[in-house]
């Protein structure tokens, strides 16, 4: 009870120690630059609005577009946030296959808003539907279903998500900004994130110290093998599709392009690295305290076996996850009928490739290590 006791003060005492680092190093990273100038993207106004009266609409459904409608609205919409809340504006909503915002009266909506010679503001255009109250809601189910579940566990695991996520935002891409090289930044989040993640779930134990150890090493392996498959195919940052944008506002900032490519597998690669990595670790240090007396041999083939059941799965999962992600231009290719000789080559399916089984064989090789890791920690803490 008094060990329990101690544990809970001491991963209080970390979370606020963390929390102090993580607030400061926020502050600082995300504070303008000397001789920043505001982008002019940053300077457009936003606003939630709801449609308060259609007026009249000219649209129809096309058969091309498998029946979305296509034409044009008169509305009245009233601002719901802002400086000119409760205000009632007239805007034409123009609807075509890309930017499809189909109105009806009381259709929350977001609105781009400016102001004319007379300083009256009025709606530029209509740019999306006002999705904040599904995204809250599904969020918030995912988190109570996580909690209800999960118990403490659950709660732990939430807590890392939401770490991490505010790593990625407010650390990792601040400092890439800033000119640190890409992938140096992402080893660095990678650890940061893993070591308060598992650090989280199973508090100062060999567990936690193995699986962290596991998972930085898993996840520079598939940073290596990539950094590699780059150098050798050759291929960079410069050929993913986001690249010509970024070309742009690396001449004033202290952006680096090159190396985006392998800190974007490091990210990706995280999660499916750490499951792996936890999951062998918990296997070991379950077989060890069911039988103490196991050999450092004898774990290592039990949590071995263990990993091949484990690899094949989350293997599949990424390779997945990033087929999925460029689905529409697999589709593309189908459609265009493009001979295999320039589709497995081109530029798009060649970055997804190497995505892919780089975070592939960095789970595979995560297997062994860990097993091996592990094997020896705890037989050696008898």
């Amino acid at each position: 009870m008094k060990k329990l006791k101690y544990e809970y003060q001491y991963k209080i005492i970390f979370l606020l120690v963390i929390s102090f680092i993580l607030i400061a190093a926020i502050y600082i990273l995300n504070m303008p630059q000397k001789g920043a100038v505001p982008t002019a993207a940053s300077q457009l106004v936003f606003e939630k609005a709801h449609v308060s009266e259609l007026l009249t609409e000219n649209a129809s459904p096309d058969y091309w577009t498998e029946g979305l409608r296509l034409g044009t609205q008169e509305v009245i919409v009233t601002i719901d946030s802002g400086e000119y809340k409760g205000e009632e504006l007239h805007v034409t909503n123009y609807m075509n296959a890309y930017a499809n915002v189909d109105l009806q009266q009381g259709t929350p909506i977001i609105v781009r808003l400016d102001l004319d010679t007379q300083k009256h503001p009025y709606v530029v255009y209509i740019a999306n539907y006002d999705r904040s109250f599904v995204l809250i809601a599904l969020a918030l189910i995912f988190a109570m279903l996580l909690i209800f579940l999960g118990g403490k566990k659950g709660i732990s695991a939430l807590t890392g998500l939401i770490f991490t996520v505010l790593s990625i935002w407010f650390l990792l891409i601040p400092l890439v900004q800033r000119g640190v090289p890409s992938i140096l930044a992402s080893i660095l989040i990678v650890a940061l994130t893993t070591i308060v993640s598992l650090f989280l779930l199973n508090g100062f134990s060999l567990k936690t110290l193995c699986a962290t150890l596991g998972c930085i090493g898993g996840v520079t392996i598939a940073g290596i093998v990539a950094y590699i498959a780059g150098i050798m195919t050759p291929i960079s940052g410069f050929n993913m599709t986001e690249a010509e944008e970024l070309i742009l506002r690396a001449s004033d900032s202290g952006l680096k392009i090159s190396g985006l490519l392998v800190s974007g597998i490091l990210i990706s690669s995280l999660g499916a690295v750490m499951d792996i990595a936890l999951t062998i670790t918990s296997a070991v240090s379950e077989l060890h305290d069911m039988n103490p007396k196991a050999t450092q041999t004898e774990l290592f083939k039990a949590s071995l076996n263990i990993g091949r059941d484990a690899m094949g799965t989350m293997a599949n999962t990424l390779i997945l996850a990033f087929a999925g992600a460029s689905l529409n231009t697999l589709i593309l290719f189908r459609i265009f009928d493009y001979p295999y000789l320039q589709i497995f080559n081109s530029d798009m399916i060649t970055v997804e490739i190497i995505q892919g089984l780089a975070g592939s064989i960095g789970i595979i090789l995560t297997v062994p290590f860990v097993a091996a890791l592990s094997s020896v920690a705890f037989e050696k803490n008898k």
